[in-house]
């Protein structure tokens, strides 16, 4: 399954591997390899997606019904609708696709902490915040944790060549295996579309 807008993304990404900041060669220790999504990470700004008032409006519309379910506090479910689709635009991916990944990963439980140790909406691993952040960023913070998710998921459909299916096992650290994928997707497929 590709993404319509993938040939931006990879242009960016080839740019950065060019410049010798990435690399787009699956590592074995995936933080080590992505150290250079800092300056990605955080020079990711509101203005350029905030252009598009109108659109996100019509996003939040559509997907509250289907959020609901989820978040019965309406100011507090659109104000995290408005914050994925921000996160979403700003790191290229489907916003309905982060739901998707959020509803299977925490349920939409922003105080979420698997077994693994994994904390918050997008169940980020904790050495992510010393790879990507800094130390006084709070996983728990849904605004800062679905920075940290959404950089990390456009990371690896750039390395997978935007194969959805690729990038979700990585993000899952399951490669090689499809049920974590075909979670995600028949989530978005059935909730978020």
């Amino acid at each position: 399954m590709k993404k319509p807008g993938l040939r931006k993304r990879n242009c960016l990404w080839l740019v950065l591997a060019a410049c010798g900041l990435i690399s787009l060669t699956p590592q074995a220790s995936e933080p080590a390899s992505v150290t250079a999504l800092r300056p990605t990470f955080e020079a990711a700004t509101e203005s350029s997606i905030n252009a598009n008032q109108r659109g996100k409006k019509r996003w939040v519309e559509r997907m509250t019904p289907a959020l609901t379910r989820f978040i019965a506090d309406a100011p507090k479910r659109d104000r995290l609708l408005r914050r994925i689709y921000l996160e979403a635009r700003l790191a290229d991916l489907p916003p309905t696709l982060v739901l998707a990944l959020i509803q299977v990963e925490s349920g939409f439980d922003a105080n979420a902490i698997s077994s693994a140790g994994a904390v918050g909406l997008m169940q980020i691993m904790p050495f992510w915040v010393d790879e990507l952040g800094v130390p006084a960023d709070d996983l728990k913070d849904p605004w800062r944790n679905l920075r940290y998710g959404c950089t990390i998921l456009s990371h690896y459909l750039a390395v997978e060549r935007g194969d959805f299916t690729r990038a979700l096992a990585r993000y899952n650290g399951s490669l090689g295996e499809t049920w974590y994928p075909e979670r995600v997707l028949r989530a978005w497929r059935e909730n978020w579309r």
